[in-house]
């Protein structure tokens, strides 16, 4: 190799590492276009066939259905369960309002995880892992070693269960993040228990025809569930039609409730082959169909696509609270939910096959979902 050629390798890495350090860091240092890094095909980004009237970006704004958690706890909870499994069935995505999570517990919660990406580099960076197991991990893209082109957002990941094992390792800087981290995620796993045992309930799998005995079952393998709180935060961008937040994809998990920031919208979801901008409601949560949800009905809920874009002048501050069945268990089609009309449509799986698949390749659209399907032809 020419030493000219060895400086450009070099010169090459030391820019691949400086990404590796994160958006935020990057808009720190002043930049006034989006590196190469992270510029996506032209048929990947925000506004591809816009021209052609099947996807677009700031056309079509859509109203997901709302569902208020009040009825589902009083006397119009059938019909509340109905509107539910109309959502999940026909969006993937619901608004959760009237939720009795305190306006106090999310804004505080928003507040502390802006201030933790306002902190110098030298202290963020000290949560830099690639342990995508790590009880605190600071990161940037959406899997920093697997992306071929890096999308426009940098990421904090608590994990949550159980909090007194993890709760060590959270960043004690900003000062009051733990707490205010804490009570959220106390909190959202509360409610996620209460619209999980809804879920069932729309499902046929739990209810009041059902013995209290099996209904407990049900619902201690999902109170011992993994839970994650992901603080994203998606720095102004220079050229916003050129990246993305994060690309089209897919939660893995059962549910994910997701704050959004109601200030700058950005969270798209594909419905009826577009690509529609999700208006924020107020003191609202934004609730998804996971891929563990998808196999677990069976195909009868469904976990939709979705992606993130960025705006021109504003950062936007973002919190998804993503749960699901233990780490160690093993996620599968309902026995109940299989007949003879209905064939089991999903192969077992389990969160270890996802870590093994998302290393090994990159986690884009619902391809990994799509690895589990069982093929029905001819059987």
């Amino acid at each position: 190799m020419s030493p000219s050629m060895g400086a450009y390798h070099a010169d090459e890495e030391e820019e691949d590492h400086q990404f590796h350090k994160g958006v935020k860091h990057l808009c720190e240092k002043g930049i006034t276009e989006v590196p190469k890094k992270y510029i996506l095909p032209v048929l990947e980004r925000p506004n591809a066939g816009k021209d052609d009237g099947i996807f677009s970006n700031n056309d079509h704004n859509l109203m997901l259905p709302v569902i208020d958690f009040a009825q589902l706890q009083g006397s119009n909870r059938v019909q509340a369960l109905h509107s539910l499994s109309k959502a999940c069935e026909e969006y993937g995505f619901f608004q959760l309002i009237n939720h009795g999570i305190s306006s106090e517990v999310t804004s505080r919660m928003v507040q502390e995880g802006r201030k933790f990406f306002e902190l110098p580099f030298e202290e963020r960076s000290k949560y830099m892992s690639k342990d995508m197991f790590s009880p605190a991990r600071y990161g940037t893209s959406f899997n920093q070693n697997k992306d071929r082109v890096f999308c426009w957002r940098d990421f904090l990941k608590l994990g949550c269960h159980p909090l007194s094992e993890n709760l060590p390792f959270w960043p004690s800087s900003p000062s009051e993040l733990r707490e205010a981290a804490v009570n959220y995620s106390e909190q959202t796993k509360f409610l996620y228990m209460m619209l999980v045992e809804a879920t069932l309930e729309s499902l046929g799998l739990v209810g009041n025809t059902k013995s209290g005995n099996e209904n407990e079952s049900y619902l201690k393998e999902f109170e011992d569930g993994s839970q994650i709180i992901v603080v994203n935060c998606y720095p102004s961008c220079p050229e916003p039609d050129l990246t993305l937040g994060m690309p089209s994809h897919s939660d893995y998990g059962f549910l994910t409730l997701l704050l959004q920031d109601e200030l700058v919208k950005g969270l798209q979801i594909q419905h009826r082959g577009r690509w529609v901008t999700v208006e924020p409601i107020p003191n609202s949560f934004v609730v998804n169909v996971g891929d563990h949800l998808e196999i677990f009905s069976n195909g009868r809920y469904k976990s939709v696509l979705h992606r993130v874009l960025v705006n021109p002048s504003q950062s936007r501050i973002s919190i998804a609270s993503l749960h699901s069945l233990p780490f160690s268990c093993a996620i599968r089609p309902s026995p109940k939910l299989i007949n003879d009309a209905n064939r089991k449509r999903y192969k077992d799986t389990d969160f270890a096959s996802f870590m093994e698949y998302i290393t090994a390749c990159e986690h884009k659209n619902k391809n990994f979902l799509e690895s589990r399907k069982l093929d029905l032809i001819g059987k």
